[in-house]
This record gives structure tokens, sequence and C-alpha cells, in this order.
């Protein structure tokens, strides 16, 4: 049977630090936000998801992408002409995604990080799930007192769903 993918509770939250993960637990989604300036080809599905295919975790890509607004307003021909370019990516983005450097264990169950955009960042959509790993690091200025980063994963212990606590503060001298 299908397997369910365990939510984990919202990631701890450190004060003047930036999370980061290397993979993704399977269930993971996340969405593409267009740039100021820029906007989404109408009709184009931001989110993406980590799933399972061929036996490994990857990926699923709409060929999402963000188009100077200028273009967007201005007159027919252009926006043709985007058109085409858009296409070709679509078929570009549905290519198997290279991931290096990952076990064998981390290719069936995890993701690597998605692809970057132009003009887009990214953004978790809702959970992360059991499984995930994230690494905190003091934002700089605030990184005065060791430990300056640490890694908090999220596990099912005892039946509860609980992050690994971290052991570190980030503040500045003041």
């Amino acid at each position: 049977g299908f397997l369910f993918a365990e939510k984990c509770p919202a990631p701890p939250r450190i004060e003047f630090a930036d999370a980061t993960a290397q993979v993704y637990a399977l269930g993971t989604e996340m969405y593409y936000e267009c740039d100021s300036g820029y906007d989404r080809w109408s009709g184009d599905h931001p989110g993406i998801k980590c799933k399972r295919e061929n036996h490994r975790a990857s990926w699923s890509y709409s060929g999402f992408k963000c188009i100077d607004e200028t273009i967007l307003l201005s007159t027919a021909p252009t926006v043709e002409i985007e058109f085409t370019q858009k296409s070709e990516i679509k078929t570009r983005s549905l290519a198997p995604q290279k991931q290096e450097d990952l076990s064998e264990f981390a290719q069936k169950d995890f993701c690597g990080p998605p692809k970057t955009l132009p003009h887009a960042s990214i953004k978790l959509k809702k959970h992360y799930y059991v499984g995930q790993e994230l690494h905190f690091k003091c934002q700089s200025g605030y990184d005065k007192q060791p430990p300056i980063s640490g890694t908090s994963t999220c596990e099912k212990v005892k039946g509860s769903i609980i992050w690994t606590p971290l052991n570190m503060r980030c503040a500045n001298d003041t």
C-alpha cells in the first residue's frame, strides 16, 4: 500500500539564523515565487513536489517561468516568441534531474535541491516530513558565540514527531 509521509511540526526558529536543507524528504512541496518586476506565464503552476518515480526521488516540475512584466504587457508578437521559448523550456525541465553526491538511500527517499529558475525564489509550501534535516547557521554579525551552526532532524520518537534539539544561540556583541 501507499505509505503516507508523516508531517513534521514547524521547525525550530532561531533568531538571527537561516535554515537550509541539502536534501528534501519525499512528499515535500515547494513553490516558485517571481521576483518583483516579473510575473508568471498565465496558466503556469508554481508548485513542485518531491515524488518517487522509477524507484528514485525526484522533483515534479511543471515548466514554470517568470517573465519580465514589460514583455507580458507589450504586443502580441512578442508574446508568441516568448511562447515558443516556453515550450522548449518545458521539454528541458522534464529531463531527469542530475543528483550528484547523493547516496543510494538518499536517491530513493530524498530529492536534491530544486533547480533555480531565473527571476524566481523558492519557498516551502506546507510542511517538512519525517527524515528531513535542516542546517541552521547564524547570520553574519550574529555569529559571535560558538556554536554558530547546528543541525536539527525531524524524527519519530516514541510515537511523537519532533525536531532534534539545537544547542545554539545567535546574538551580536551588544
